[in-house]
């Protein structure tokens, strides 16, 4: 009988991970990170490189187009103090992140705030040059403040800017807290993708981050088949687990943009292997799962697509005879009564051990932090053969974390 994650205990997943084994930097090679390969729980050294030579034959890769925006604003009190403002969502007058960024003049977004305890009233602001040397000004006004973080009056001139071109100016790129330095001009290139499209993430999907023009050309004369979702990755991707039992860990919501034709795809392609380019397509190809578990077990439902943190093991038995196939099916369906291609919808989804793992059999990825959530995917994905590829890692002197080196996980 599968485990309940809810009962699980985050410090039954842990590893020593020292501060010397963490990448601060990437290589200046993309494709020479390392790559620890773990089929069928045997372990093999290569480098990322070799790749398309130990993906499974008929393989689809799924990869997360998301693109990093620069969410990090540094502005000035009127006494010369500095507050950093870092963008998590917005809040009005769009909530929709597409909208959000296209925003002009005026917005508000939920933020983390750095140094802000001498920020007691009144705007802090910013002066920028636009990307066509246009000089602007950007004005934040605290709100409110709710469960540590902030709401923020953005305001600035000149008013038509949209906000992306405003982040784009006068923000600075997110890199993970474990990176202790300034972001740099080599990190606005290496923290992205080169396929990177959709901008609205406040962290990369690192796995991708190893990827090259060249080794995707590789991919394609070899026959692999991509595909591409986008899983806007957000700053809870970083949080600590707290909780003595995640019970008590509540999930980060995170929005997905899913085309009817990568639905169409991924029915095409069973049942054939489908690898996942990172936590954040697995997570996006299994909510596919449930979003179409949830309109099969409830289709009279109204309102947003929404998967959340225990709907699959909740629903584990009332879905048990939902195919994939009839999931992804009820997904078409639905866009296609409601005459639009694309599927917008959210996710809270935790995959834990005790998870079954339907539309994937393969995972590209970095290392993760101990006691997260992304290892306890990883875990769900390779049972107790986890700890063996992480000690394996460590014992070989493998690179940890967002510019660390990579694996590729074969259960």
């Amino acid at each position: 009988m599968n485990p309940d994650p809810r009962q699980l205990a985050i410090h039954d997943f842990t590893y020593p991970l020292s501060a010397n084994r963490i990448a601060p930097e990437p290589l200046p090679d993309r494709a020479a990170s390392r790559l620890l390969v773990s089929r069928s729980g045997v372990i093999s050294d290569r480098t990322f490189r070799d790749l398309p030579g130990e993906l499974p034959a008929g393989a689809l890769l799924i990869f997360n187009d998301t693109r990093v925006v620069r969410a990090r604003l540094l502005a000035r009190r009127p006494t010369g103090g500095q507050v950093e403002l870092f963008c998590l969502e917005p809040v009005a007058p769009h909530r929709s992140l597409e909208l959000a960024l296209q925003q002009t003049g005026h917005c508000t977004w939920r933020c983390l705030v750095g140094n802000g305890r001498r920020w007691k009233e009144g705007p802090v602001s910013l002066e920028f040059e636009t990307t066509e040397g246009i000089k602007a000004t950007l004005h934040a006004l605290r709100q409110a403040q709710e469960a540590g973080t902030a709401l923020i009056d953005f305001r600035w001139e000149p008013a038509e800017l949209p906000f992306a071109e405003v982040l784009r100016a006068a923000g600075h790129l997110p890199l993970p807290p474990y990176i202790d330095r300034p972001d740099t001009a080599a990190d606005a290139v290496r923290y992205q993708t080169v396929y990177a499209a959709a901008e609205g993430a406040v962290a990369a999907p690192t796995a991708g981050l190893h990827f090259t023009p060249e080794i995707l050309t590789e991919l394609q004369a070899r026959g692999f088949a991509t595909g591409h979702v986008t899983l806007h990755v957000g700053a809870g991707t970083f949080q600590p687990v707290k909780a003595e039992r995640m019970a008590d860990h509540p999930m980060h919501t995170e929005p997905i943009i899913v085309t009817a034709a990568l639905l169409r795809q991924l029915l095409a392609h069973r049942p054939r292997p489908v690898i996942a380019v990172g936590t954040t397509s697995l997570r996006t190809l299994e909510t596919l799962y449930w979003l179409g578990a949830g309109l099969l077990l409830n289709p009279d439902a109204t309102g947003e697509l929404l998967v959340t943190q225990w709907q699959p093991y909740e629903q584990a038995e009332a879905a048990a005879s939902i195919s994939p196939e009839a999931a992804l099916t009820a997904l078409l369906n639905y866009l296609e009564a409601r005459g639009t291609d694309t599927l917008e919808a959210s996710t809270r989804l935790l995959i834990a051990p005790g998870y079954r793992i339907r539309l994937v059999q393969g995972l590209i990825t970095n290392f993760h932090q101990p006691e997260s959530t992304l290892l306890l995917l990883v875990a769900a994905l390779l049972g107790p053969d986890w700890r063996a590829v992480y000690e394996h890692a460590l014992a070989h002197d493998y690179r940890f974390l967002s510019y660390g080196d990579s694996s590729l996980l074969l259960p």
